[in-house]
């Protein structure tokens, strides 16, 4: 029918923003959206200024090996304490990775504190979303209660004095793009594994950070499944093998950026396996940025395994676990049995954060420790992986 045929129909009532001229009504996100780029928070007061990155001249001691008894051993084997709490909660996937919601990280009794290590020490990475209670007075108090805290030697700490155990995160539109400086399989890395006691637990509350879309996200990859992806031979070849780990590239970057180092670097031998002290599971401790060689073999043999490895780590996305950041999140995460890397790409926007984290034990292979796998496999009955590589393959996805 032809249009100026038919009579019109309007409505009884016409709600008043239909009448809003476009100029003056807030635009939706579908009339703002543009594929692959995403709008940046307009320069103005910060609220978190006091906790932008500072580097100050000044000189510590050598760290001394601390006490360390592990949190995890007192929570409840089925978390009941951290979950009566929670409204939601789920696995990232089945090797790594757990998100709880309704939880507020701030007023966690200890029982509920040694429940979260408990977790985190058999999940790799606890997420929670939302803490905006959880300021980094009471994240250094939840980090004392779980063990000591570590001071970074190199890298930027608080503007606010007497924080000198918190390392910030921060890139902003005037940061360098360094991606180009280093291959994607380096950028994994467990935290500060060169020292005496590497840390343990570690928490990450996002600041500021890119809207939905404009990246940033982080990774994590399980050392457990790292470690169940080699074959029994493989295992117990690295179980014999140990690396040096070295905070000289950290320490020369400082240097060439002219910032001071707080503390002399130092490079550490630690097994290439480990053991976990609460779960008794076997993980990899591997971290491409800090390790250097392997001790007792050749240079071509040590290569050959560092370039194995760092691959196994970083591109077997089973043991991944994908985080996208909204302000005040936080992770939790075991730097024993885990790595980690950020994604880049998502200049101009600024993202700020704050890490917490407490020295752990010396690592250490128990050779009666068992495998993530082979635990799981006896108790649940999950199947194991089938490591015979020469097998007629039917992939199809």
């Amino acid at each position: 029918m032809a249009p100026s045929l038919e009579e019109p129909v309007l409505p009884t009532h016409v709600p008043s923003e239909s009448l809003t001229p476009l100029s003056r009504r807030t635009k939706t996100t579908a009339e703002t959206f543009v594929p692959g780029v995403t709008a940046a928070t307009p320069d103005g007061p910060y609220e978190h200024e006091n906790l932008l990155p500072y580097f100050p001249d000044v000189k510590w001691p050598p760290l001394e090996e601390v006490p360390y008894q592990d949190k995890g051993f007192q929570g409840h084997p089925e978390f009941c304490n951290l979950l009566d709490a929670a409204t939601d909660v789920f696995d990232h996937n089945p090797k790594i990775g757990t998100e709880i919601h309704g939880v507020n990280l701030a007023h966690l009794t200890d029982a509920q504190k040694n429940d979260l290590a408990r977790l985190v020490a058999i999940r790799g990475v606890v997420f929670f979303r939302g803490q905006a209670d959880f300021d980094i007075q009471k994240q250094r108090e939840l980090g004392r209660y779980l063990g000591t805290l570590h001071k970074h030697a190199t890298t930027s700490i608080p503007r606010q004095a007497g924080l000198e155990d918190v390392h910030v995160i921060f890139t902003d539109g005037n940061s360098k793009d360094q991606r180009a400086m280093f291959t994607p399989a380096f950028l994994w890395h467990s935290d500060v594994t060169y020292e005496l006691q590497p840390l343990s637990y570690t928490s990450l509350r996002l600041l500021s950070g890119p809207p939905r879309g404009g990246g940033g996200d982080t990774l994590w990859a399980s050392h457990y499944g790292a470690y169940d992806l080699l074959s029994p031979q493989m295992q117990k070849y690295l179980e014999s093998l140990t690396a040096l780990h070295s905070a000289d590239l950290q320490a020369d970057g400082s240097r060439a950026a002219g910032r001071p180092l707080r503390r002399e670097p130092i490079t550490t031998e630690h097994p290439l396996v480990r053991t976990h002290p609460v779960t008794g599971w076997k993980s990899l401790f591997y971290s491409p940025g800090f390790i250097t060689v392997i001790v007792g073999i050749p240079k071509t043999e040590s290569d050959a395994i560092i370039r194995y490895l760092s691959e196994l780590i970083s591109t077997t996305q089973e043991i991944h676990a994908r985080f996208q950041w909204q302000q005040y999140d936080v992770a939790f995460w075991d730097n024993r049995v885990t790595s980690h890397t950020a994604s880049y790409g998502f200049a101009p926007h600024r993202r700020h954060a704050v890490r917490v984290g407490c020295h752990g034990e010396r690592p250490r292979l128990d050779p009666e420790g068992r495998s993530q796998e082979e635990d799981l496999h006896e108790r649940y009955g999950l199947p194991k992986i089938n490591k015979d590589g020469s097998r007629q393959s039917n992939y199809n996805d």
